[in-house]
Protein backbone atom coordinates (compact mmCIF):
# COMPACT_ATOMS: atom_id res chain seq x y z
CA UNK A 1 0.00 0.00 0.00
CA UNK A 2 1.51 3.51 -1.23
CA UNK A 3 0.61 6.24 0.88
CA UNK A 4 1.43 9.35 -1.19
CA UNK A 5 1.20 13.38 0.25
CA UNK A 6 2.18 16.24 0.21
CA UNK A 7 3.04 19.36 3.05
CA UNK A 8 0.40 21.91 1.00
CA UNK A 9 1.36 25.34 2.98
CA UNK A 10 3.02 28.80 2.30
CA UNK A 11 6.47 28.53 1.09
CA UNK A 12 8.49 30.01 3.97
CA UNK A 13 11.88 28.00 3.58
CA UNK A 14 13.74 31.13 2.05
CA UNK A 15 13.24 32.70 6.25
CA UNK A 16 14.90 30.04 7.28
CA UNK A 17 18.19 30.97 5.36
CA UNK A 18 18.06 34.78 6.53
CA UNK A 19 16.05 36.44 3.22
CA UNK A 20 12.79 39.01 3.56
CA UNK A 21 10.57 37.27 2.70
CA UNK A 22 6.91 37.56 1.81
CA UNK A 23 5.02 34.10 2.42
CA UNK A 24 1.57 35.26 2.20
CA UNK A 25 2.09 37.00 -1.42
CA UNK A 26 5.64 35.45 -3.05
CA UNK A 27 5.87 32.06 -1.06
CA UNK A 28 1.76 31.62 -2.13
CA UNK A 29 2.43 32.14 -5.49
CA UNK A 30 5.39 29.71 -5.63
CA UNK A 31 2.97 26.98 -3.81
CA UNK A 32 0.02 27.21 -5.84
CA UNK A 33 2.33 26.77 -8.74
CA UNK A 34 3.83 23.46 -7.12
CA UNK A 35 0.74 22.28 -6.21
CA UNK A 36 -0.56 22.73 -9.85
CA UNK A 37 2.23 20.59 -10.94
CA UNK A 38 1.70 17.69 -8.31
CA UNK A 39 -1.93 17.59 -9.33
CA UNK A 40 -1.03 17.29 -13.40
CA UNK A 41 1.34 14.48 -12.19
CA UNK A 42 -1.55 12.46 -10.29
CA UNK A 43 -4.33 12.78 -12.73
CA UNK A 44 -1.67 11.62 -15.21
CA UNK A 45 -1.11 8.55 -13.44
CA UNK A 46 -4.48 8.09 -12.25
CA UNK A 47 -3.92 7.82 -8.14
CA UNK A 48 -5.32 9.53 -5.48
CA UNK A 49 -3.11 11.47 -2.39
CA UNK A 50 -3.74 13.09 0.61
CA UNK A 51 -2.74 16.67 0.79
CA UNK A 52 -1.93 18.14 4.36
CA UNK A 53 -3.05 21.76 3.99
CA UNK A 54 -2.29 24.97 6.25
CA UNK A 55 -5.27 26.93 6.76
CA UNK A 56 -3.47 30.11 5.13
CA UNK A 57 -3.14 27.58 1.84
CA UNK A 58 -6.86 26.77 2.40
CA UNK A 59 -7.86 30.67 2.60
CA UNK A 60 -5.43 32.20 0.29
CA UNK A 61 -5.75 29.52 -2.86
CA UNK A 62 -9.22 28.59 -3.13
CA UNK A 63 -9.13 27.28 -6.62
CA UNK A 64 -6.48 25.04 -6.38
CA UNK A 65 -8.13 23.51 -3.40
CA UNK A 66 -11.27 22.71 -5.12
CA UNK A 67 -9.31 21.33 -7.80
CA UNK A 68 -7.40 19.21 -5.56
CA UNK A 69 -11.39 18.24 -3.87
CA UNK A 70 -12.72 17.58 -7.63
CA UNK A 71 -9.81 15.53 -8.64
CA UNK A 72 -10.63 13.20 -5.68
CA UNK A 73 -7.89 13.77 -2.92
CA UNK A 74 -8.02 13.82 0.19
CA UNK A 75 -7.79 16.84 2.18
CA UNK A 76 -6.03 17.06 6.13
CA UNK A 77 -4.66 19.30 8.10
CA UNK A 78 -1.37 21.18 8.67
CA UNK A 79 -1.49 23.62 10.78
CA UNK A 80 -2.63 27.69 10.43
CA UNK A 81 0.84 29.37 10.10
CA UNK A 82 3.59 27.48 8.95
CA UNK A 83 6.10 29.23 10.41
CA UNK A 84 4.73 29.76 13.68
CA UNK A 85 2.71 27.17 14.69
CA UNK A 86 0.38 27.34 17.59
CA UNK A 87 -0.98 24.77 20.18
CA UNK A 88 -4.60 26.12 19.03
CA UNK A 89 -3.61 25.37 15.63
CA UNK A 90 -5.00 21.66 15.84
CA UNK A 91 -8.69 22.74 16.61
CA UNK A 92 -8.96 26.14 14.22
CA UNK A 93 -7.11 24.19 11.07
CA UNK A 94 -9.43 21.77 10.74
CA UNK A 95 -12.69 24.19 11.51
CA UNK A 96 -10.87 26.79 8.81
CA UNK A 97 -10.85 23.75 6.49
CA UNK A 98 -14.22 22.77 7.02
CA UNK A 99 -15.88 25.53 7.05
CA UNK A 100 -14.51 26.91 3.77
CA UNK A 101 -14.53 23.59 1.91
CA UNK A 102 -17.81 21.55 3.62
CA UNK A 103 -15.25 18.69 3.83
CA UNK A 104 -14.62 16.20 6.57
CA UNK A 105 -10.71 16.39 8.08
CA UNK A 106 -9.72 13.19 9.53
CA UNK A 107 -6.02 14.06 9.63
CA UNK A 108 -3.40 16.61 10.81
CA UNK A 109 0.67 16.88 10.45
CA UNK A 110 2.04 19.53 12.39
CA UNK A 111 4.42 21.79 10.71
CA UNK A 112 8.17 20.54 9.74
CA UNK A 113 6.89 17.10 11.57
CA UNK A 114 7.54 18.56 14.99
CA UNK A 115 5.90 17.00 18.10
CA UNK A 116 1.59 17.67 18.88
CA UNK A 117 -0.78 17.01 21.38
CA UNK A 118 -2.28 13.48 20.79
CA UNK A 119 -4.75 13.56 23.15
CA UNK A 120 -5.37 17.51 21.94
CA UNK A 121 -6.14 15.45 18.87
CA UNK A 122 -8.11 12.79 19.71
CA UNK A 123 -10.67 15.77 21.29
CA UNK A 124 -10.73 17.73 18.34
CA UNK A 125 -11.70 14.54 16.39
CA UNK A 126 -9.12 13.44 14.24
CA UNK A 127 -8.62 9.87 13.17
CA UNK A 128 -5.20 9.64 12.61
CA UNK A 129 -1.32 11.93 13.30
CA UNK A 130 1.37 11.92 10.73
CA UNK A 131 3.88 13.86 12.19
CA UNK A 132 6.57 11.35 13.19
CA UNK A 133 9.56 10.98 10.73
CA UNK A 134 10.88 7.84 12.64
CA UNK A 135 14.92 9.22 11.81
CA UNK A 136 18.08 9.99 13.44
CA UNK A 137 18.50 13.53 11.30
CA UNK A 138 20.77 15.23 14.36
CA UNK A 139 19.26 18.48 15.19
CA UNK A 140 15.88 17.66 13.22
CA UNK A 141 14.60 14.19 14.22
CA UNK A 142 15.70 11.88 16.76
CA UNK A 143 13.55 8.90 16.72
CA UNK A 144 16.10 6.25 17.46
CA UNK A 145 13.85 4.48 19.08
CA UNK A 146 9.83 5.69 18.03
CA UNK A 147 7.74 3.19 16.67
CA UNK A 148 8.77 2.51 12.49
CA UNK A 149 5.38 1.27 11.19
CA UNK A 150 1.61 2.62 11.88
CA UNK A 151 0.28 2.52 15.98
CA UNK A 152 -2.63 3.50 17.95
CA UNK A 153 -2.16 6.30 20.55
CA UNK A 154 -5.39 6.15 22.30
CA UNK A 155 -8.06 6.37 19.91
CA UNK A 156 -5.58 8.34 16.97
CA UNK A 157 -3.26 6.10 14.57
CA UNK A 158 -0.34 7.53 14.30
CA UNK A 159 1.12 7.00 10.72
CA UNK A 160 4.80 7.91 10.73
CA UNK A 161 7.05 8.71 7.60
CA UNK A 162 8.68 5.61 6.09
CA UNK A 163 12.41 5.17 7.04
CA UNK A 164 14.39 1.88 6.31
CA UNK A 165 15.02 -1.00 8.72
CA UNK A 166 17.09 -1.25 11.42
CA UNK A 167 19.45 2.07 9.95
CA UNK A 168 16.60 4.00 9.49
CA UNK A 169 17.79 6.11 6.33
CA UNK A 170 14.29 8.53 5.96
CA UNK A 171 13.21 8.39 2.09
CA UNK A 172 11.55 11.94 2.37
CA UNK A 173 11.30 14.36 -0.29
CA UNK A 174 14.90 15.10 0.35
CA UNK A 175 16.54 11.55 -0.38
CA UNK A 176 14.40 11.44 -3.39
CA UNK A 177 15.91 14.96 -4.43
CA UNK A 178 19.31 13.62 -3.82
CA UNK A 179 19.74 9.92 -4.17
CA UNK A 180 20.66 8.55 -7.65
CA UNK A 181 16.81 7.66 -8.54
CA UNK A 182 17.40 3.88 -9.01
CA UNK A 183 18.94 3.75 -5.17
CA UNK A 184 16.26 5.90 -3.79
CA UNK A 185 13.93 3.20 -5.74
CA UNK A 186 15.10 0.50 -4.61
CA UNK A 187 15.25 1.63 -1.03
CA UNK A 188 11.88 2.28 -1.02
CA UNK A 189 11.17 -1.06 -2.77
CA UNK A 190 12.83 -2.96 -0.36
CA UNK A 191 11.02 -0.94 2.76
CA UNK A 192 7.54 -1.68 1.10
CA UNK A 193 8.23 -5.26 1.13
CA UNK A 194 9.36 -5.38 4.86
CA UNK A 195 6.70 -2.77 5.81
CA UNK A 196 3.49 -3.73 3.73
CA UNK A 197 3.37 0.16 3.72
CA UNK A 198 5.28 2.88 2.02
CA UNK A 199 4.62 6.45 3.15
CA UNK A 200 6.47 9.54 1.99
CA UNK A 201 5.71 13.15 1.86
CA UNK A 202 6.90 16.22 -0.70
CA UNK A 203 5.88 20.14 -0.84
CA UNK A 204 4.47 21.90 -3.54
CA UNK A 205 7.64 24.38 -3.79
CA UNK A 206 9.92 21.48 -4.30
CA UNK A 207 8.24 20.96 -7.91
CA UNK A 208 8.96 25.03 -8.54
CA UNK A 209 12.59 25.67 -10.49
CA UNK A 210 14.04 27.07 -7.88
CA UNK A 211 17.63 26.21 -9.11
CA UNK A 212 16.35 29.75 -11.06
CA UNK A 213 16.05 31.92 -8.38
CA UNK A 214 19.64 32.31 -6.36
CA UNK A 215 18.07 35.34 -4.49
CA UNK A 216 15.72 32.69 -2.47
CA UNK A 217 19.31 31.04 -1.26
CA UNK A 218 18.08 27.56 -1.20
CA UNK A 219 20.92 24.98 -0.57
CA UNK A 220 21.80 22.80 -3.38
CA UNK A 221 20.57 19.36 -1.74
CA UNK A 222 16.95 21.47 -1.77
CA UNK A 223 17.08 23.20 -5.34
CA UNK A 224 18.72 19.95 -6.94
CA UNK A 225 16.07 18.58 -9.32
CA UNK A 226 13.85 20.91 -8.53
CA UNK A 227 11.07 22.15 -10.57
CA UNK A 228 10.62 19.85 -13.69
CA UNK A 229 13.43 17.38 -12.41
CA UNK A 230 11.29 16.51 -9.23
CA UNK A 231 7.71 16.19 -11.74
CA UNK A 232 10.04 13.72 -13.35
CA UNK A 233 11.09 11.86 -10.40
CA UNK A 234 7.51 11.58 -8.61
CA UNK A 235 6.08 10.30 -12.32
CA UNK A 236 8.86 7.28 -12.23
CA UNK A 237 8.25 6.57 -8.70
CA UNK A 238 4.58 6.17 -8.59
CA UNK A 239 5.22 3.95 -12.33
CA UNK A 240 7.73 1.55 -10.31
CA UNK A 241 5.12 1.03 -8.21
CA UNK A 242 1.99 1.07 -10.39
CA UNK A 243 4.30 -1.76 -12.22
CA UNK A 244 4.34 -3.54 -9.69
CA UNK A 245 0.88 -3.35 -8.66
CA UNK A 246 0.62 -1.85 -5.50
CA UNK A 247 -2.41 0.36 -4.07
CA UNK A 248 -2.19 3.90 -3.33
CA UNK A 249 -4.13 5.07 -0.64
CA UNK A 250 -4.98 8.34 1.02
CA UNK A 251 -4.52 8.41 4.48
CA UNK A 252 -8.01 8.27 5.72
CA UNK A 253 -8.66 5.21 3.42
CA UNK A 254 -5.57 3.28 5.01
CA UNK A 255 -6.68 4.21 8.46
CA UNK A 256 -10.18 3.08 8.13
CA UNK A 257 -8.87 -0.20 6.86
CA UNK A 258 -6.49 -0.15 9.92
CA UNK A 259 -9.47 0.30 12.33
CA UNK A 260 -11.86 -2.50 10.62
CA UNK A 261 -8.64 -5.27 10.71
CA UNK A 262 -8.05 -3.77 14.61
CA UNK A 263 -11.39 -4.64 15.50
Amino acid sequence: MILLSFDTEEFDVPREHGVDYDTLKEGMEVSKYGTSKILDVLKRQDVKATFFCTANFAKNAPEIMQRIIAEGHEVAAHGCDHWTPKPQDVVESKAMIESLYGIKVNGYRQPRMFPVSDSELEKAGYLYNSSLNPAFIPGRYMHLTAPRKPFFKGKVLQIPASVTPIIRFPLFWLSCHNLPFPLYKLMCNRTLRHDGQFVTYFHPWEFYPLGEHPELKMPFIIRNYSGKGMENRLERLIENFKQNNHKFLTYTEFTQLTLNTKY
